[in-house]
Parts: C-alpha cells; structure tokens; sequence
C-alpha cells in the first residue's frame, strides 16, 4: 500500500474548498490517499511543513522565498493558481485590496495617515510586506499609521473594519472576492479605496522527500487541468481557471518588495 500523500493549506480558511478540490484532483489522478491536515492551528501545519512532514502544501509568496533561500530547502515549486477575471489576466497574480467601512472618511491610501490600520500577520506578503514596501516607495519608514494592530487573519481584519474597530487593512483579492462571494451583503458595507500590485500569487509547494518523477508528474497533472473535461470540471468546481508552471524566479519580485521593505515599520 502507497504511503498517503499529507497536503495542507497556511491559506485563509475561506479559501479551502479550493485546497479541497486540488486534493480530490490529485488523489483520483495519483490513485493514492491524499490526506487533508486541517483540523489544527495554521501554526502547525507551518511546523509540520517545515519539519518535511507535508508533501504539498498551498502558501504565501513570502513564507515561500523565506523557505526557498535557505542553504537546503526542502520545498520546491508545484504549480500555480490562476484565477477568473479580467484583473488577472490569465496569470498566477494576485493583488492587495485597500478596505475601509463604506461609511469612511477616506477615499485613497493618502488619506491614511494617522488612521488605524489592521494586518493579518508579519509573514504575509498582502497583508504586511507589500504594504511596507508601499511606504518605502513613498519615503515613509515608520509612523505613518496612527495605530497598529495585528489581527491574526485576513478575515479578522474584515470583521474589525465591520465593526469600526480599525479604519483599514491591506486584503488578499482572492480572499476578499470569495469572502464578498459569500456572502453578498458586505457589498454594501466595505469599499475598496486603493491597491498594491499585482504580486506573484500564493503557490503550492511540493516536499523534495518525494521522488523527482512523483512531483514531476504531479506538477504536470495540475497544470494540465484544463486541458481535458475532468480537470475543466474540477477547475469550475474551485472557482479556478487553471494551475500555471512556476518557477523560483517568477517571485523575484516579492524578493525584491521584501528587501526594500526591511527598514520600514508599521
């Protein structure tokens, strides 16, 4: 009997039906049990990932080039999510939507200064780095934001701009759009006032433990989802377009964002 592949997602927790699908996917085409790790802390997983004791994992651009840039990593690259719409333009990208109570004062990221302002955690790219990398191409290092608070989540960013208790916070677009998706009445109660992007979207990884032809071949089985009826089915199901090949240097820009970012404080 295979030993079963462990996949987890360090993703917002309204995004996993879509890890969900990617798992069913590779579980019918590998014709081996897929593990789902999701019933502890994010936290955990991380740990477990870095451990070597997850085989595919979905993360953040950033957790992923602080990884890859290790003497020996023991992750690499899989595949891609790209979405629908036209703001993606058929490529794995992602951006950082700027939100505010629709009631708000403020109109655009200039407005900010001295607000409140939530963020998700110090290790996302969309939360976090992108929006200190915006500070530092306006030549502001450290107090622009009147108060600070790290949320725990996107999602918990989304509750206390909901209930006034920050004025803004930098979201994913993907979980923002799903979120919004969801549920259709924070239409009415949220304005997006500004963006930071496009950034290279978050990636799956695969574990280097696993032979070279098994990742390779399912590498080859995601990118190729949409080349046949079963894989298009699936991609519907996950609000997905396709899966993309990726490389290492395709988050060069995250790289960069992050080490122009290392003075800036929020």
């Amino acid at each position: 009997m295979k030993q079963p592949l462990k996949l987890a997602s360090l993703m917002s927790e309204n995004e996993d039906f879509i890890f969900d699908g990617l798992a069913r996917y590779i579980q019918d085409r590998t014709n081996n049990t897929v593990q789902v790790i999701g019933q502890i802390p994010w936290r955990e997983r991380e740990r477990l990932l870095d451990a070597g004791e997850i085989d595919i994992a979905w993360i953040c651009g950033l957790p992923y080039i602080l990884r890859a840039d290790r003497p020996h990593p023991g992750i690499e690259l899989l595949a891609a999510p790209v979405m629908p719409g036209r703001r993606y333009h058929n490529q794995p990208i992602y951006f950082s939507d700027v939100v505010v109570h629709h009631g708000s004062r403020f109109y655009e990221f200039a407005d900010l200064q001295g607000a409140s302002w939530a963020y998700n955690e110090r290790n996302s790219h969309s939360g976090y780095n992108v929006v200190r990398y915006h500070l530092a191409t306006l030549g502001r290092t450290a107090g622009y934001f009147g108060k600070v608070i790290e949320s725990g989540s996107h999602l918990a960013s989304l509750r206390m701009i909901l209930q006034k208790e920050v004025d803004a916070a930098a979201i994913d677009s993907i979980i923002l759009e799903i979120e919004l998706q969801h549920r259709p009445e924070l239409k009415s109660e949220l304005r997006v006032i500004d963006t930071l992007g496009p950034s290279p979207v978050p990636p799956l990884v695969i574990s280097k433990k696993l032979p070279s032809e098994t990742r390779e071949a399912i590498r080859d089985w995601l990118v190729n989802m949409d080349a046949d009826d079963a894989g298009r089915a699936a991609l519907a199901n996950i609000r997905l377009a396709r899966l993309a090949r990726v490389r290492d240097s395709d988050y060069d820009a995250i790289r960069s964002m992050y080490r122009q970012a290392k003075d800036v404080t929020l």
